[in-house]
């Protein structure tokens, strides 16, 4: 499982500290441990279907006992319908083990599916629905048959009423008949239907009852799955996933928690005293359906599953701070439109529109120290961090909603100029990808036709060079990461914008390269039609 570089690594200078690995960028020795294990998968003819359709890997440098550098490899849940391979680390817990408990716990489970399946599709009981259905469309049409001659009935004697021979007696008799017949027509037919409603009853308090077997069943299995994921710390402390998860918001620890590729890394290594120095995971093969992925692009550890547990696991560990933690952006804020009412500011890349989780100085706070006499300054709209360019701020409540107003009636047109890794194959276009969360990997967005919402977007292609492309961008929505999802997705653009963390390919550049250029609106105030342009520190066009 320990695996010894294939080429020379003598002159390369450890990290300090160990990876932080919610955002980093990988050490020279996790991209050459990964070129290993490309080169291994290489070998393997039998996965080449399986890798090609996408996979998650990892890689772990490491010291063994006698100090000597080297690194583990690990894949992401199971790989060839097996969680064991000689190459790679083991599992923390083998729930693939054909004579484990939950191997057997679940072919019990499965087996209640096919019992409810099988009386589900069963020919007596879709007979019995049937009939129920058949008796229920009798019974409505020999009551509707039986009002109408009601109906009739009471015409004809409301007519008769004026003929003074008329036999009134006769026409009450006829009356009080005709609704004592509709009481015995609704209790023949009720008595009918109770009983097939019975008959279904039967079958389907049967139905109802495996479910709610199988529902405690599959809760009791995921239970007891979880506490054999007993995870370790550079401490020598352990956690099951119930307890590591039972001090989150959620409580309980989501489907295929501890499977991913960096728990099993640090994992092994505590269990077989290795020391680790640092870690990175990466994608091979195609991008997955709604995500964005690239081939040998290296990626943070998921939040929704690892970050608990991973969160636990580092204890004892001389980590890297979170890079987004570090000192706040030292650029001069350049002020592009400022009266009584507005604040419009080119915003740097690097810093955050408002403030966040990560602690450091946002834009906001700049301007609240800045305007110290404005009572209330509030950002009307926000860019990502990565994100540079114009964004307005309103210095009252009531220009902060009327501005909103503008934006949720999309009435404020914003233009974005980008440079993409890649070539664009038409000149101009509209990219209509709706776009939601993904919950395992915030704050990235996926497209999801079925979920997602509505994202257009329009953009223009204004010069090529090489493998870059610069555009702009006119959006017709305003999503979260909209503009970069649409420019990578391999159903957009399938350029990613130069530089960007989440959803680009690996390159080290100073930036990502999304400028926020050109907004336009009405002012609330007084009426006037505003256009505020904001040129990159780098030059309009960045090249």
């Amino acid at each position: 499982m320990f695996h010894r570089f294939s080429v020379d690594i003598g002159e390369v200078e450890l990290p300090k500290r160990f990876t932080y690995p919610f955002h980093y960028t990988p050490h020279p020795l996790c991209v050459m441990a990964a070129d290993d294990v490309r080169r291994y998968l290489a070998t393997r003819d039998d996965w080449r279907a399986e890798i090609d359709g996408g996979k998650m890997m990892g890689v772990l440098v490491a010291k063994d006992k006698r100090g000597e550098i080297g690194f583990l490899a690990a894949f992401s849940g199971n790989l060839a319908g097996s969680n064991c391979h000689e190459y790679f680390v083991p599992p923390v817990y083998d729930l693939l083990n054909p004579d484990g408990y939950f191997h057997a716990e679940e072919s019990q489970i499965s087996a209640i599916n096919e019992r409810i399946n099988s009386i589900s599709t069963a020919d007596d009981y879709i007979l019995k629905q049937r009939e129920l259905r058949e008796l229920k469309l009798s019974a409505g049409n020999a009551i509707e048959a039986h009002k109408k001659l009601m109906a009739e009935s009471k015409a004809k004697r409301d007519a008769e009423r004026c003929n003074p021979d008329a036999d009134l007696d006769a026409m009450i008799r006829e009356s009080q008949w005709q609704k004592a017949e509709l009481r015995r027509i609704k209790a023949y037919w009720d008595a009918k239907i109770t009983d097939a409603e019975n008959a279904v009853a039967v079958v389907e308090n049967e139905i109802k009852t495996l479910k709610e077997t199988r529902h405690r069943r599959s809760a009791e299995l995921q239970r007891w799955l979880f506490s054999q994921f007993v995870m370790f710390n550079a401490n020598g402390e352990k956690r099951d996933l119930c307890e590591i998860f039972a001090e989150t918001p959620q409580q309980l620890p989501p489907a295929g928690a501890g499977e991913c590729a960096a728990p099993k890394l640090l994992q092994y290594a505590y269990k077989n005293d290795y020391k680790p120095v640092a870690m990175a995971e990466f994608w091979c093969g195609e991008s997955p359906k709604g995500e964005v992925r690239h081939d040998g692009q290296f990626y943070p550890a998921c939040r929704g599953k690892c970050l608990p547990i991973l969160t636990f696991m580092l204890q004892g560990l001389d980590v890297e701070p979170n890079p987004l933690e570090k000192a706040d952006v030292e650029a001069e804020i350049e002020i592009l439109f400022e009266d009584a009412y507005i604040v419009a500011v080119n915003k740097p890349s690097g810093m955050l529109t408002v403030p966040g989780k990560i602690g450091a100085e946002s834009l906001l706070d700049h301007l609240k120290g800045r305007f110290a006499d404005v009572d209330r300054l509030m950002a009307v709209h926000r860019l990502d961090m990565d994100t540079s360019g114009v964004v307005l701020f309103a210095k009252d409540k009531d220009t902060y909603t009327k501005l909103q107003r503008q934006f949720a009636l999309r009435q404020v047109h914003k233009r974005y100029i980008a440079l993409l890794q890649g070539v664009v194959e038409f000149k101009e276009g509209v990219i209509d990808l709706p776009l939601c969360l993904n919950v395992n990997h915030r704050p990235q967005q996926m497209v999801d036709f079925e979920n997602g919402k509505c994202a257009k977007t329009e953009y223009r292609v204004i010069e090529s060079k090489g493998t870059l492309t610069k555009v702009e961008f006119f959006p017709l929505t305003g999503r979260t990461h909209q503009l970069r999802v649409h420019s990578a997705h391999k159903l957009g653009l399938i350029a990613p914008i130069l530089g960007d963390p989440i959803y680009g390919k690996s390159e080290v550049v100073d930036r990502m390269y999304l400028h926020a250029e050109c907004v336009e609106f009405i002012h609330p105030m007084t009426g006037e039609k505003m256009m505020i342009e904001a040129c990159s520190k780098q030059g309009k066009l960045w090249w």
